[in-house]
């Protein structure tokens, strides 16, 4: 009987942890990023609203570069996302790259965005660096990182990065020489690679540091997430993942272990954690991250003529 009971226990055991969801939360880089003649920076960002209601997605997370905040209406954007009861991160003014400035100029910068967040709801105090750069020496990045805990800022890093923005480039610049676009073939290049990198990180969190993790999902807020990021949502869905609130996801123990110490940051934390302990640069980098295989992709999948 005693057996019994225990086989019962090691197979309910078995079975809550195989069927456990994968986790990840959205956020979105460079808000309020422009308009343009194809779409306005209002209806980009009603578009994304849209598209995350639809999906039933209760919480994202919006990182400010406030230097594009040109107008009222960027004023209103932002204000759009809040009121749909999603949250404002800091993701500085200029937009610099800390590796290429001093640390005096980054933190004068950083502060003048943070001050201006002050002026709206819903803003959490996270800090995500332009470019994922936090700093080309050990000592700038204890320098950065000591001053950001003394403002009660987190580091708002990210464990899936993607190129979003050059897939959104090659849409943008094929509007302007006028190309016929396939926007059901775009929408499968932009929904299968991004897919292809959350599982291209997962596989690294698993292997390298030996757990799952809450992941946070890097986009920007462009044309391509306006147009699909409810197909993006549903097919992370349909393979039983679950979007979680950024605030979840960055409660999660084990990415919280950063040091200044880790030099290899442009991947994100599970990159920088993995290459901590010893793993190539070369098997913490998704293959959809480079120029020349999407070219390629978009051509095979004849998605600009």
């Amino acid at each position: 009987m005693r057996a019994f009971v225990l086989l019962n226990t090691v197979i309910g055991l078995f079975f809550c942890a195989s069927s456990a969801s994968k986790e990840i939360a959205l956020t979105f880089d460079d808000a309020p990023l422009p308009g343009n003649s194809f779409m306005s920076g209002e209806e980009k960002t009603q578009k994304i609203i849209k598209g995350l209601q639809a999906q039933h997605v209760s919480d994202a997370l919006f990182f400010v570069t406030t230097g594009n905040i040109k107008d009222k209406q960027g004023i209103d954007r932002l204000n759009a996302y809040t009121k749909a009861g999603f949250h404002l991160g800091h993701h500085s003014h200029g937009h610099f790259s800390l590796n290429k400035s001093t640390s005096n100029d980054y933190l004068l910068d950083f502060y003048q965005s943070h001050l201006i967040l002050q002026s709206y709801d819903n803003v959490l105090k996270l800090h995500r660096f332009p470019f994922l750069h936090y700093g080309e020496t050990q000592e700038k990045r204890k320098q950065i990182k000591a001053r950001l805990e003394e403002l009660q800022y987190q580091i708002g890093y990210v464990t899936v990065d993607n190129f979003d923005w050059y897939i959104n480039s090659k849409l943008l610049e094929a509007i302007s020489k006028k190309k016929s676009i396939n926007y059901d073939k775009l929408k499968e290049v932009y929904v299968e690679t991004i897919w292809r990198s959350i599982e291209f990180y997962d596989q690294v969190a698993v292997k390298h540091l030996g757990t799952e993790v809450k992941h946070v999902l890097l986009l920007h807020e462009n044309e391509l997430a306006a147009l699909f990021i409810g197909d993006l949502v549903a097919h992370i869905k349909s393979k039983g993942w679950k979007i979680i609130a950024p605030s979840e996801a960055y409660e999660d123990p084990t990415l919280l272990k950063y040091s200044a110490s880790f030099e290899f940051n442009k991947q994100g934390r599970i990159a920088a954690m993995a290459h901590d302990k010893g793993t190539d640069k070369a098997l913490l980098r998704s293959e959809a991250e480079n120029t020349k295989y999407l070219d390629d992709l978009l051509q095979r999948n004849s998605v600009f003529k």
